[in-house]
């Protein structure tokens, strides 16, 4: 029986009248709000670079696929360990870490060009289940001491902090389990908000930075080069920048899967029109940008899609609308001077859960595929990535190229599935079924027709 389609209320190339497509845009920016801030704040960058970089990514990746995609992009969690390990091998300095996430961007150009050029069937061979599952599961579990150490579990930790995590989490978890409509869709938003009026209660917050800001000023772009009135790094092409290129493989995975995911409600192939090549570059383009200004990697956002799949309204004028309204709230000094002042135990109770929930989304991919651990193939390529990504391990090759943690977890499960060799299936003799001769054959038809 042929499956029905709910068909779409508005579709991608049609428009809402003014008043009610300023609320579906304000609903996007729900969605994915929660999660854009909260990368930043992890990482220690301004708000609003997040908040621009978002926006202005959004609309580059709309020019890309010429705006037959309603896709909005947001800061993404993949890089977050990576980011923050190259951030903590630099002792503080981001320039490894920003530079390595507008090689990513474009790594992703370059992606889009062999894929132009050869398909996607290369991509599926060198990143099957086995090898992503692990990636993903190592990248969430990379930052859980710090998520563990921002909540307070550690010695002598205050009983406020755990206090404010504890409750974070549990409001973030009761929200994503038991929410309905818009709450279902922005547990993290409105966990920080739970977590964050605690934390007041309790004496945690400091409002002096919001008292200071201005209404209006400039977002804290940080750019690769001196200027009179934003900070600066430098390009750094050390071995902490190398070793976050490899977690591109995972986002290049998710971004297929998104937009295979979007074709289903939409009723299209994105991946056909405008084409996988022209998304890659969309995606790349504002992740590059974003690193450049000082911003976090882009991604493509779920929670966003989402949206889209529950109110069956797919306009891409929403969506550009949608990107306009969060530059415009990047320029709003008090408003992303009051996101600064959220405590870290806020952020470590929701780290707690976000790290988790991206690990277990690892888990997840082995069990939709149905990877077979009987194999011992399977295992050996699991448990190597899982111990070398979580291990500290580090691998130096002469005295510049140096990689560790996801980035050699994923070196490692690439190229353990390569060269390891396909086992053949085990069928028990018992259960085989011989084909017999055509001379036994015949002797048996002729003892069959004898009386």
């Amino acid at each position: 029986m042929a499956v029905e389609h709910k068909k779409l209320l508005l579709d991608i190339e049609e428009k809402p009248p003014v008043a009610k497509g300023l609320l579906l845009s304000l609903q996007h920016i729900f969605a994915m709000f929660g999660a854009t801030i909260l990368v930043p704040l992890i990482l220690g960058m301004p708000v609003s670079v997040a908040l621009l970089a978002s926006g202005v990514g959004t609309l580059i990746y709309q020019v890309a696929t010429k705006s037959k995609v309603p896709v909005y992009l947001g800061s993404s969690f993949a890089y977050i360990t990576a980011m923050a390990v190259a951030i903590q091998q630099m002792e503080g300095d981001i320039s490894a870490a920003q530079t390595g996430v507008v090689l990513v961007g474009l790594l992703y150009v370059v992606v889009a060009a062999f894929v132009k050029l050869l398909g996607t069937k290369w991509i599926d061979k060198l990143l099957p289940p086995i090898v992503i599952g692990p990636m993903i599961m190592v990248i969430g579990l990379g930052l859980a001491g710090s998520a563990v150490t921002n909540a307070g579990f550690v010695a002598g930790g205050d009983l406020r902090h755990i206090v404010v995590a504890i409750s974070t989490f549990l409001i973030t978890a009761f929200v994503n389990t038991r929410g309905k409509g818009l709450f279902k869709i922005i547990p993290f938003l409105i966990g920080i908000i739970g977590g964050y009026v605690i934390a007041l209660v309790l004496g945690l917050v400091d409002f002096t930075p919001v008292l200071e800001a201005k209404w209006v000023e400039m977002p804290g772009l940080i750019l690769p080069f001196a200027t009179p009135w934003f900070g600066n790094y430098e390009f750094y092409l050390g071995p902490e920048t190398l070793a976050i290129l490899p977690v591109a493989l995972v986002t290049i995975s998710e971004h297929i899967g998104d937009h295979t995911v979007l074709g289903k409600i939409t009723h299209r192939e994105f991946l056909k029109d405008p084409g996988l090549s022209r998304t890659l570059i969309g995606d790349g383009v504002a992740t590059a940008v974003s690193a450049f200004i000082g911003g976090p990697a882009n991604t493509t956002y779920g929670e966003n899609t989402g949206v889209i799949g529950m109110t069956r309204i797919a306009s891409v004028s929403v969506i550009r609308n949608a990107a306009l309204i969060a530059i415009g709230l990047s320029f709003f000094g008090k408003f992303t001077a009051l996101i600064s002042t959220i405590p870290n135990a806020v952020l470590g109770g929701m780290s707690i859960l976000l790290y988790g929930v991206i690990a277990s989304n690892g888990l997840k991919v082995l069990i939709e595929e149905q990877v077979d651990f009987g194999k011992v193939r399977n295992l050996i390529i699991a448990s190597s990535m899982m111990v070398l990504g979580l291990g500290g391990a580090v691998l130096e090759i002469g005295t510049v190229i140096s990689f560790s943690g996801t980035a050699l977890s994923a070196i490692a499960g690439i190229l353990l599935n390569l060269i390891l060799p396909q086992e053949s299936e085990y069928v028990p003799e018992e259960n085989i079924e011989t084909k017999p001769s055509k001379k036994m054959a015949s002797v048996q038809k002729l003892k069959n027709t004898t009386v």
